[in-house]
């Protein structure tokens, strides 16, 4: 069995989880579905601005998985935030899954006209047990420090954009001071990172893929990590990741190749214009 992470709300997570962004038709879901469960994967992460859910829940239930024995996470989109928006748009999601629940909730991006709207709503479902755990995506310290001036419940997962070329070092540090579990999306930098020559060394003496060696660094540093593929070949790569360690020296080198350089939107300038913008 994969490891799990304890959440602060008494809850765990799979450490370890398969991203499906991207994936648009049923027979690559299904296909990516069945090899992630049949690899030892039990967390799926969709969202509703990724337009699959349907598919992912069609893929659960093509492939005979017990609700029960999986981690299932989405994020309530910009457009479908607010109280009322939130509750409807969840309503939908639990539909297009096929469940009757969510292991976790994340609001997408923070969007400033209702930001304390959204957090309602979510502290509401959880308290009615539609949602096990709330938690938030691509918040900043500043988002986290004003969500925690109104909130009844923190977040316990704060997933954003980390790699070794944007490790977010100090946000991981506030993370842990918080108890807030770090889950890392494009773990592997969108490509930017794999060329890299000091991660290719390391894993030629490693006799591993880049792709292992960075998924290893992040589990190392404590992260939950949620690789996208739709590559039954690549989806058991990415979890053949548990059997060997990086030292104290590779840890250190990847941690120096840090540029600050996004991928994605930078969350401080959505939650300004109230959309992503890439």
């Amino acid at each position: 069995m994969l490891p799990k992470l304890p959440l602060a709300d008494g809850n765990s997570m799979p450490q370890l989880g398969l991203g499906v962004y991207q994936i648009t038709d049923q027979a690559t879901m299904d296909q990516a579905v069945k090899a992630a469960y049949q690899t030892g994967y039990r967390l799926f992460d969709t969202a509703q601005a990724y337009q699959n859910e349907a598919i992912l829940g069609q893929a659960l239930k093509n492939n005979a998985i017990p609700r029960n024995q999986i981690f299932l996470t989405t994020k309530v989109a910009e457009v479908n935030q607010g109280y009322r928006n939130t509750l409807k748009s969840v309503t939908a999601s639990l539909k297009r899954l096929q469940t009757d629940y969510l292991d976790l909730l994340l609001v997408h991006w923070p969007i400033h006209s209702q930001f304390f709207a959204t957090w309602r709503a979510f502290e509401r479902l959880k308290s009615e047990k539609i949602v096990r755990s709330i938690g938030v995506s691509n918040y900043h310290q500043t988002h986290l420090d004003y969500l925690a001036s109104q909130a009844n419940e923190q977040p316990v997962v704060n997933q954003i954009e980390n790699h070794p070329y944007l490790s977010q070092e100090p946000l991981l540090a506030y993370h842990r001071q918080q108890q807030i579990i770090t889950q890392a999306w494009n773990p592997l930098g969108r490509g930017v990172v794999l060329q890299d020559p000091v991660i290719t060394k390391i894993a030629q003496q490693h006799q591993r893929s880049v792709a292992q060696i960075i998924l290893r660094w992040h589990l190392q540093r404590g992260l939950a990590i949620i690789p996208k593929s739709k590559s039954p070949q690549r989806i058991a790569e990415n979890a053949a990741i548990f059997d060997f360690e990086l030292n104290a020296d590779e840890m250190t080198n990847i941690a120096r190749l840090n540029q600050q350089q996004r991928t994605g939107n930078d969350p401080e300038v959505v939650y300004q214009i109230e959309h992503q913008y890439h």
